[in-house]
């Protein structure tokens, strides 16, 4: 029989580069663990998810908490890169805090909800995720601290201290904000929580001897 003739073949899946595949995987794993969690989630909800056959997704991953791991990496890189571009991306040191609070908000407002993963994991207490959590923290850290130290004169254990306050209270405030329904507009919200971080970090001179509003007013 000819495949012309074979009206009831069925026809085989898109083969999708080995990149690609991943990229793909993830997505739907992501969906999984987001809405059930991690001790819920089943790789077989994942396959299904993605139109795949375990067989392929154990390709890719050989369980269940490597693809998790994963993910965890993917998101822990991206909220670290937007805090350390919000510090690079100008001089004014007012719109780096204003950048760095956004970067937690808009990480937090995402629709993917890919903030439970890296905030509300129900696998904090497993090691691996643990260190990826508290990476996040550090790194985000680390990008503040560099920051001021090239700007002031301040020790980098006191750089370090004071880059772990703007951190902790960008965070802190994206989590309650959006834990409490959003019930303040997503901009002003950054703007209340940036105004108080602003305050606070602009009374700390410039290497110069001005203030800390390089390139700005405080107020």
């Amino acid at each position: 029989m000819t495949a012309a003739s074979g009206g009831a073949q069925t026809a085989r899946p898109t083969r999708l580069p080995r990149s690609a595949r991943r990229k793909q995987l993830l997505a739907a794993a992501q969906q999984v663990f987001v809405a059930h969690g991690y001790h819920a989630a089943a790789m077989d909800d994942i396959a299904e998810k993605a139109g795949v056959s375990k067989p392929v997704l154990y390709q890719h991953f050989p369980g269940k908490l490597e693809l998790y791991l994963a993910l965890l990496d993917t998101h822990c890189d991206a909220i670290i890169a937007k805090v350390r571009d919000a510090m690079l991306a100008t001089a004014d040191n007012k719109e780096r805090v204003k950048g760095a609070v956004r970067a937690y908000f808009d990480f937090m407002d995402h629709e993917s909800e890919a903030f439970r993963l890296v905030f509300e994991s129900d696998l904090r207490n497993d090691a691996q995720v643990r260190q990826r959590v508290e990476r996040v923290e550090q790194g985000c850290i680390a990008a503040v601290t560099d920051t001021i130290i090239s700007d002031t004169n301040l020790s980098s254990d006191q750089a370090e201290l004071l880059a772990s306050g703007l951190v902790g209270a960008a965070g802190q405030s994206a989590q309650f904000w959006l834990a409490n329904g959003r019930r303040t507009p997503k901009a002003e919200a950054e703007a209340l929580v940036a105004a108080l971080i602003w305050r606070g970090i602009a009374s700390f001179p410039l290497q110069g001897g001005t203030s800390g509003g390089a390139a700005s007013e405080i107020g």
